[in-house]
């Protein structure tokens, strides 16, 4: 395993603990030198590059957009101060929490580094949540002072009867109504728009506290598919290290982050994902510019801001794979035969080891060129997290976007990165690659799944150790405890070694149900292969104990099954197609013929389906806002009609 070292010997339940190779002469990766915080990143980038861009947003005239309008270092660096004395006035101190709720902007980040300034703890209000979430949060964190996206006001003021006993003040990102403002003060609370707040502060003079590397700089509440959230909490250590391990893994095969990288923000910055990397960017003194906030026009934002680096989810990634290829099946026959060539040759140039930007230089320009200029023309990193990327989408993309495609593997536990591959290995692909130079790891074996660590194909838990890790559920320490044995984070994911010492992400711990017959099914590793079949968006597989077979419920994919209609002869609106008997039945038919090609066992042939043209929502409380499946909430929606597919199906 040419990337690993052993550092400790197997036991008797766990394999060899490994770090990255790299670690064998240097070490695990520290906080960067005279680094104690994250304020200490951003003061540093300020001082460096106080007048390069930081922060843009698209200025939009007459529901027009335009070009990306930017604050630099410096100017942000201002406001922060304006902020942080307006908040130190209002009598918030060291080590108390203070909420942000809403979607990514520059006022998220502003509101962000106040808090870094004044060493507060930092604690995102989960945009897609709802007042639930955000209720249990402002009252479990006793947040005292929330910074609030306008649209968001009228939501968090709804949850004012419970959490008044703790919460004081609402600054807006934007303005406030009257109405607002008395409905706060009916409450006890106080209102302020963004100008209100930042010139309430005036000539107050207040002394940055001193800030240490163990201090909690944010709590960030996971959503979990079960039960409360829970609150991370991650100190300025975890996120420097954090930040040294993205570096390293770029650094290492000489294609460094730095000072010209641009960035898109729109993955929530309330998750570590996106919190890291901008993190990252900060440091390097590089440009971070935010989406519009609607998924529809995040292509048109993309190419207005031409950025470097694109972080994403694989629900996102997967949309653009079926939007290509499904322009690719609708074009004439001399474009899709020069396409087919060009991939071809390609893909085996990859595969022999050559770099993608040297495999086919003259099809980059004659054929994948134009899906670099949709992304902007200057992408150099796509980086996908969140959850496992299917090996076709993967390797597509990194054949026709001509840029390096790695995928990264980490909790908010973990600190985000905790594994990454190669990027510009194609070997990596299917994998999450090495596990970063800033940990240990070890596979646990799993018995009663079938998985044992000690075996010539290792398999196990994944655990992880070292000073990336989080420092507690926030006033649970029983689940913390349940969690951290021995020093070891248990990930609850399964994972398998490679040959080369990357990792593969093969199943969820909890994820597995046994059919009537006995057998045992993992049920994400299915979800994965039917989900990369064009004609399918995203999947859900149920089975239980009391019956032999699979069932699904699958959000089709609305082109892909409109074109199949149309040329069948089919009418009708998207809705009445996903209820059509022939629709099902040819959905039935590819689900069939990819689980032959990949030689799955026949009790894992999915035998009746349901097309729901809904996608699976937050608003339903199906999806967590890292758009992983809350498998009891799904059972509980879609109950009626799983049991009425049992039923025809028998």
């Amino acid at each position: 395993m040419k990337h690993l070292v052993e550092v400790e010997k197997a036991t008797e339940n766990a394999g060899p603990t490994y770090q990255n190779v790299l670690a064998k002469d240097a070490g695990l990766l520290q906080p960067p030198p005279g680094m104690e915080s994250c304020w200490d990143v951003f003061r540093n980038s300020v001082e460096k590059y106080p007048d390069s861009p930081m922060l843009g947003r698209r200025r939009v005239v007459n529901g027009k957009a335009g070009d990306y309008v930017w604050m630099t270092y410096k100017e942000v660096y201002d406001m922060v101060m304006k902020l942080a004395a307006s908040i130190s006035k209002s009598g918030i101190k060291k080590g108390e929490c203070c909420g942000i709720y809403g979607a990514n902007c520059p006022e998220w980040i502003i509101s962000m580094e106040a808090c870094n300034a004044l060493g507060i703890s930092c604690v995102p209000l989960y945009d897609s949540l709802g007042a639930g979430a955000v209720e249990f949060i402002v009252c479990h964190a006793e947040i005292q002072i929330a910074f609030v996206e306008e649209r968001k006001i009228s939501e968090l003021l709804k949850t004012c009867h419970a959490t008044s006993k703790y919460l004081k003040i609402i600054v807006s990102f934007g303005g406030v109504t009257n109405d607002q403002k008395e409905e706060a003060k009916n409450h006890g609370m106080s209102i302020f728009s963004w100008e209100e707040f930042l010139i309430m502060g005036g000539d107050y003079h207040f002394d940055l506290p001193e800030k240490k590397k163990s201090d909690i700089c944010t709590i960030m509440y996971t959503s979990g598919t079960t039960g409360d959230p829970k609150g991370v909490m991650i100190s300025n250590e975890s996120l420097l290290v954090n930040i040294s391990g993205v570096d390293s893994v770029t650094g290492s095969v000489g294609e460094p982050f730095g000072h010209d990288d641009v960035y898109m923000s729109y993955l929530p910055l309330a998750h570590i994902f996106d919190r890291i990397f901008e993190e990252v960017f900060i440091s390097h003194g590089s440009r971070i510019g935010f989406w519009r906030g609607d998924v529809k026009l995040l292509v048109e934002d993309i190419e207005a801001l031409k950025p470097t680096v694109f972080c994403a989810v694989p629900r996102v990634l997967d949309r653009i794979y079926s939007g290509l290829t499904g322009k690719i099946s609708s074009g004439g026959i001399l474009k899709k035969t020069l396409f087919n060539i060009a991939y071809k040759l390609k893909l085996d140039s990859m595969r022999k080891g050559i770099k993608h930007e040297k495999a086919a230089p003259f099809f980059d320009k004659l054929v994948f060129n134009k899906v670099k200029e949709r992304l902007g023309g200057n992408l150099r990193f796509i980086v996908s997290g969140g959850a496992p990327l299917a090996v076709a989408v993967e390797e597509f993309l990194r054949v026709v976007t001509c840029a390096s495609v790695v995928q990264g593997y980490g909790l908010t536990e973990t600190g985000a990165a905790s594994f990454v591959a190669i990027p510009n290995d194609i070997s990596m692909v299917g994998t999450v690659g090495p596990p970063v130079q800033h940990l240990d790891v070890r596979l646990e074996s799993v018995p009663e799944m079938g998985y044992d660590a000690l075996s010539n194909i290792p398999r196990g838990e994944i655990c992880v150790k070292g000073s990336v890790l989080f420092s507690g559920y926030y006033r649970r320490e029983d689940l913390t405890q349940e969690v951290m044995i021995d020093g070891w984070f248990h990930t609850g994911d399964v994972g398998e070694w490679q040959p080369d010492g990357s990792l593969k992400i093969i199943d969820r711990k909890k994820n597995i149900f046994k059919l009537s017959q006995g057998e045992y099914v993992a049920v994400e590793n299915l979800e994965n292969v039917y989900g990369v079949l064009q004609e399918i968006d995203s999947i859900w597989v149920y089975g239980n104990s009391f019956e032999s077979f699979l069932v699904a419920v699958i959000n089709p994919n609305q082109q892909a099954l409109e074109n199949w209609a149309k040329q069948n002869g089919i009418a009708g609106s998207f809705s009445e197609l996903c209820k059509n008997s022939r629709a099902k039945e040819y959905i039935i038919s590819e689900l069939i013929k990819i689980a032959k090609e990949k030689k799955l066992k026949g009790y894992e042939f999915i035998k009746a389906i349901h097309l729901d043209p809904l996608p699976f929502d937050m608003e339903r409380d199906l999806i967590t806002p890292t758009y992983k499946k809350k498998r009891p909430q799904m059972l509980r929606h879609y109950q009626g009609i799983i049991d009425a597919l049992y039923k025809t199906a028998k």
